[in-house]
């Protein structure tokens, strides 16, 4: 019967929040408008001068990072990372963790990763730092993969590193059992970055501190406080709220 009445309300809920998002589907943000996001931009520190002893030094632990990792399950994992959303937290969270099964979730997140991509989008555009080219991989990849390489973006601060942030704060407030566990997965995601060649620490720094404020702004709003709520009955009703052995037996059900 408790199984039952927490569906009900996740499909109530869910449809609430689908509704939203059809209502929202011309790109006018749903969450935090243009005016929030610039305001946001603030917090982020300037990245060293280029070419200063400090810039020279950050980027050397790219250049080192990358070296070390190439050929390594680092490396193969950085890049399946290329493509990389919300349900990547799968990866700590379980296969119940999928955006087929979770549609609320689904919709709730997409919309704060177009956001979010809007914000970095500008703040990279503000600071218009070059990314690092380890090995001459901006040019001539050894891992045969320009085309992820090649970045038409910038660098300051980290989408990655930014994105993962945001999504570990969010699901932390969802799952508040496995937050240790999605904060440093969404570390992890940023350091692969490194890793990658694509990102200096410093870059990933940014993006954390950036993913912290952006968050916070994200759970001050009251139309995503809604849409939450859709969220969490749809992860209880899947038993993803509960503690890791209930949630395991659940999904086995």
């Amino acid at each position: 019967m408790k199984t039952s009445s927490l569906r009900l309300k996740s499909a109530l809920l869910g449809l609430t929040l689908l509704v939203s998002a059809a209502a929202h589907a011309d790109d006018t943000p749903r969450y935090l408008d243009d005016a929030k996001l610039h305001e946001l931009q603030t917090v982020i520190a300037p990245p060293s001068v280029p070419g200063s002893a400090e810039d020279r030094a950050d980027r050397a632990v790219t250049d080192r990072a990358y070296a070390a990792a190439r050929g390594k399950d680092e490396a193969t994992l950085a890049k399946k990372e290329e493509e990389f959303d919300a349900f990547a937290f799968a990866r700590v969270l379980g296969p119940g963790f999928d955006a087929t099964k979770l549609p609320h979730t689904a919709a709730l997140f997409t919309e704060v990763q177009k956001e979010t991509a809007k914000a970095v989008k500008e703040a990279k555009n503000h600071w218009q730092r070059d990314r690092p080219c380890p090995l001459d991989s901006c040019h001539k990849d050894p891992e045969a993969d320009e085309k992820n390489l090649k970045k038409k973006s910038y660098a300051y601060p980290s989408g990655h590193s930014t994105r993962a942030t945001v999504f570990a704060v969010l699901l932390g407030k969802l799952l508040p059992q496995r937050t240790d566990a999605l904060a440093g997965y969404a570390r992890d995601v940023g350091w692969r970055r490194v890793v990658r060649g694509v990102h200096t620490p410093q870059d990933i720094f940014a993006g954390r501190v950036f993913g912290q404020a952006l968050a916070q702004a994200f759970l001050a709003n009251p139309a995503l406080q809604k849409d939450m709520e859709a969220a969490e009955a749809e992860l209880t009703a899947a038993g993803l709220t509960a503690p890791m052995g209930e949630a395991k037996a659940a999904m086995v059900q």
